[in-house]
Order: C-alpha cells, then structure tokens, then sequence
C-alpha cells in the first residue's frame, strides 16, 4: 500500500506571487503543468492569479468626468457597422454589434 506523503505549504508573500505568475506567463506552460513544475496547488495558482488581477487593473483608472461627448452620427454612417465592447469588471464584458 502506497503511503501518501504530506506537502509542506511554502508562504509566499504578495511579491513572490507576482514574480511566480509574471514567470507562468512568460513559461507557455499550462497552468497544471506549471503548477506540477513549481509544487503549488492549482486551486491556490488561481485563487492567487484572481486576487493579483484585481489589485492590479489592466488600465489606468477612469478619469473623474463620467461622460466623453463623441457627436453624432451623421446620416451617412448610420448604417455602417459598430462594435463596442465594454470591459465592466469582474470578469463581465458588455459586447454589442450594430451592422
């Protein structure tokens, strides 16, 4: 009979986090493969991936002015194709597509 043998968990600070998943990305790794590689827990390398996206957002923050007047459409553009996707957070995109 096999006997199972405990893993000691290793605490990384936020740093080393972000130095062990800045390395994933540049690995081309799948994220099991890296995980099997670096002796961490699938469910911790996501846990951690998901809280290091939200501290660090991908943009700068939004300007303080909530509205950006663009115009209007003129008559001759109003049948043309428009996509707009709108990044909302937490994972959810807003995707709409006219033409």
């Amino acid at each position: 009979m096999p006997h199972a043998t405990a893993t000691a968990r290793k605490h990384r600070s936020r740093f080393q986090w972000a130095e062990l998943l800045s390395r994933f990305e540049r690995s081309g790794l799948s994220a099991s493969a890296f995980c099997a590689q670096e002796s961490i827990s699938i469910a911790n390398f996501y846990r951690q991936r998901a809280l290091h996206r939200t501290d660090q957002p991908d943009h700068a923050p939004a300007s303080a002015q909530g509205f950006v007047d663009l115009g209007a459409i003129g008559a001759s553009d109003a049948g043309a194709r428009l996509e707009i996707k709108l990044d909302l957070g937490g994972g959810v995109v807003l995707h709409m597509v006219r033409g």
